[in-house]
């Protein structure tokens, strides 16, 4: 019995070394990609050796078991060589490297990437001939590699790849015979080479060629006459949509946009819906399905046809002139910003009258709604998922504000945008939404968005934000999470109270009444030294002064422990001077009016 223990502990130490190593190894690849390309431009300063797992990286996308399957590196401006390290990752499925200037060659280690199902390489500077170890890739479906400077002959070992549907290998300088197996791949294209096919032989180099110069004349005729029918069709509906908009009825003309289709879409791993199927799945947008409505619309519960439950944002007040292709960089951008504590969008939809955004469904929804409005029976957030929320939260804005280029401000930090996964780990939503909605504007914005009881003061007065903005906000959301009290709540003035929860703390504080201000559904569960830490970070977040707030660093190493106590010290000292004056000032004004009173009476004394 003791002998079968020890084995299954060994068994488990040496799967727990095998999930490290791979790991490891993976990083190591990645890093060695790296230094091959010259990123001149620090793209990939996310990059960072230093940290193990690499699917927190640009680009990089891996499954629920951390194994990278993704990297898409496209129109990046790459001018190096391809690493062969590249070959050790062998869970890798997607591999795109398009629209860059890479030189050298193909590395023969590629072809120990056995789950790939993509290759992408096209339109770069590769020089040398085809590696016949690509033909060892069981899984591959498409192989792209045209505009490049690749010469010798295709290697007969790519006519053995039997899930392969597409080869696209023209504009290069290859030459010889092209192996018989992949003229009957579904598309392919060998133009632009000196290879056996074309005139005077009988395979075509493209997949899509015509048959006979009668064909090609009846099809140009057919296509004139098509195009001059479409013209019409589209000058008609177009007359129609303007004389739409002019009787009042804009809102309501949907053009449809057609799903994602084109696995070579250059456009990370989001998926474009159509406006049909988000309509079904929220059906139609029933009210029944709204989640939740805040400053940039409504969110709506869908279900999939495939059964996957989603969170459908549907954007207000969101029009510019850069019109859908601004929105589209600006999406993009939000897609790129991955993270564990970030809510990862996984698709949108677009049309002349609507943008919709799609995320993951929360099924433990918003820290706002486990604080305030949990149903009879569910359980409420114990003390130590709220610690690990407000952790969370601040390594999600830190990831935000330091690790993001351009930087991503929220603008609209609470506890109703923090979500729970399934392990009630912090989740932040909404971020990057108000550069979505607000694309014409600089970082002074006509219209400020956000929650009254949570915006800073300085960007209620003059429309400025900053990450200062967000720490601020962060600051009453750790408010939040000791009290489960909102933000603003006016049944405070029954009591004689202070109406802002930041107010009504540092009341609180100062009087040493901790007690009072933790949330009473917590009864009595909770450590208080933990308490009054968080209560100390969030009375420093929300100083009125944006310069003398932390940075969203400086509160992750305030909450593990790190330089609070210098902070608090100093924020103190600085309280006491401001009250001290504040209650001189008081005095001043007090005894001022007294002495016109005792003045008055003197003079009416005086006269009788």
């Amino acid at each position: 019995m003791f002998f079968g223990l020890k084995l299954v502990f060994r068994v488990l130490i040496l799967a727990c070394l095998h999930s490290f190593v791979s790991s490891n190894e993976q990083g190591d690849a990645l890093i060695a990609l790296k230094a091959s390309l010259d990123d001149s431009a620090n793209q990939l300063s996310s990059w960072n050796q230093n940290m193990v797992d690499p699917c927190t990286w640009f680009k990089v996308d891996c499954d629920d078991n951390k194994n990278v399957i993704s990297l898409s590196l496209s129109d990046l401006g790459f001018s190096g060589v391809l690493s062969p390290k590249i070959g050790a990752l062998k869970t890798l499925q997607t591999l795109v490297l398009q629209g860059n200037a890479i030189t050298g060659e193909i590395p023969e280690e590629f072809g120990n990437l056995t789950s790939l199902t993509m290759m992408n390489l096209d339109n770069n500077h590769l020089t040398g001939e085809i590696p016949p170890s690509l033909g060892n890739l069981p899984k591959l479906k498409f192989l792209y590699l045209s505009q490049n400077n690749l010469t010798g002959t295709i290697p007969d070992s790519l006519s053995h790849l039997a899930s392969l549907t597409e080869i696209q290998l023209d504009s290069n300088g290859l030459s010889g015979q092209i192996p018989g197996g992949l003229f009957k791949v579904a598309k392919y294209n060998f133009t632009g080479n000196h290879l056996n096919c074309g005139i005077n032989v009988p395979q075509h180099c493209a997949s899509d060629s015509v048959g006979s110069s009668n064909k090609s004349k009846i099809g140009t005729v057919l296509g004139i006459i098509v195009g001059i029918v479409c013209l019409l069709v589209f000058g008609g509906l177009l007359l129609l949509f303007w004389k739409g908009r002019h009787k009042g009825y804009r809102r309501e003309v949907f053009v449809d946009v057609a799903g994602e289709v084109d696995r070579r879409i250059p456009f990370g791993q989001l998926k474009r819906f159509s406006w049909r199927e988000l309509q079904l799945a929220t059906d139609n947008f029933n009210e029944k399905n709204v989640l939740g409505q805040g400053g940039f619309g409504k969110v709506y519960k869908g279900v999939l046809s495939d059964n996957t439950k989603i969170a459908v944002k549907r954007l207000t007040d969101y029009e510019s002139p850069g019109g859908d292709a601004a929105f589209q960089r600006e999406v993009e951008m939000i897609s790129v910003a991955v993270h564990r504590n970030l809510l990862r969008l996984i698709g949108f939809c677009t049309t002349p009258t609507e943008r919709l955004l799609v995320y993951p469904f929360m099924q433990n929804l918003s820290v706002a709604y486990r604080l305030r409005d949990i149903k009879p029976g569910e359980p409420v957030l114990d003390w130590s998922t709220r610690k690990r929320v407000a952790l969370g939260t601040a390594r999600g804005l830190e990831y935000l504000h330091e690790h993001c280029n351009p930087k991503i401000i929220h603008r609209d930090v609470k506890a109703a945008n923090v979500l729970l996964d399934e392990d009630f780990e912090a989740v932040v939503g909404d971020f990057g939404l108000a550069k979505l909605v607000d694309v014409r504007k600089t970082n002074v914005t006509t219209q400020v968005r956000g929650t009254m009881g949570h915006i800073a003061p300085e960007y209620l007065s003059t429309g400025k934000s900053s990450e200062r903005t967000d720490v601020f906000g962060y600051g009453i959301m750790l408010l939040e999470l000791v009290t489960g009290q909102r933000a603003i709540d006016f049944s405070r003035l029954e009591e004689e109270d202070d109406v802002l929860l930041l107010d009504h703390v540092k009341k609180l504080e100062r009087e040493k009444r901790l007690d009072d201000i933790v949330d009473r559904n917590l009864n009595k569960h909770y450590n208080i030294q933990e308490v009054e830490m968080m209560i100390q970070v969030a009375l420093l977040c929300t100083q009125s002064s944006p310069e003398d707030r932390p940075l969203m660093s400086e509160v992750v190493r305030m909450l593990e422990g790190e330089g609070l106590a210098e902070r608090w010290e100093e924020w103190q000292h600085v309280e006491v001077n401001r009250r001290q004056e504040y209650e001189r000032l008081q005095r001043r004004f007090d005894w001022g009016e007294d002495s016109i009173y005792n003045q008055d009476a003197v003079e009416l004394s005086g006269g009788r």
